[in-house]
């Protein structure tokens, strides 16, 4: 069993021993992944670069951790392999950003 497959199984359980999972639509659980991201920027919120950068890790793993859970479960009830889908994507981002036009550079690839 993979470390995907073992905490989306943990979530999984965690949600139908509450019953929970009627509240789990694909909008429910797209607005909890954007509330909880939110909460993640909200650690950051008015601090400069270097405050930034000393921000309670502990809070950050916790926010993080909200994050990953809703989207982890949006994932599985749509049947998507989060492996999958993130390599694919990494993919796609080395064709819109190859290294001689996007390294070192912010710029968004209809930019480069």
């Amino acid at each position: 069993m993979s470390d995907i497959t073992e905490i989306t199984a943990a979530l999984l359980d965690f949600r139908d021993a509450r019953d929970w999972k009627q509240f789990h639509d694909s909008k429910n659980l797209a607005t909890a992944l954007s509330i909880e991201v939110a909460e993640l920027n909200e650690l950051f919120l008015w601090k400069d670069v270097a405050a930034s950068e000393n921000v309670d890790k502990e809070r950050i793993k916790e926010e993080l951790a909200d994050v990953f859970a809703y989207a982890f479960l949006m994932a599985e009830k749509h049947g998507l392999d989060v492996k999958t889908i993130v390599l694919d994507k990494i993919n796609q981002n080395a064709k819109k950003y190859p290294i001689e036009k996007s390294k070192g550079s912010a710029k968004k690839y209809t930019d480069l």
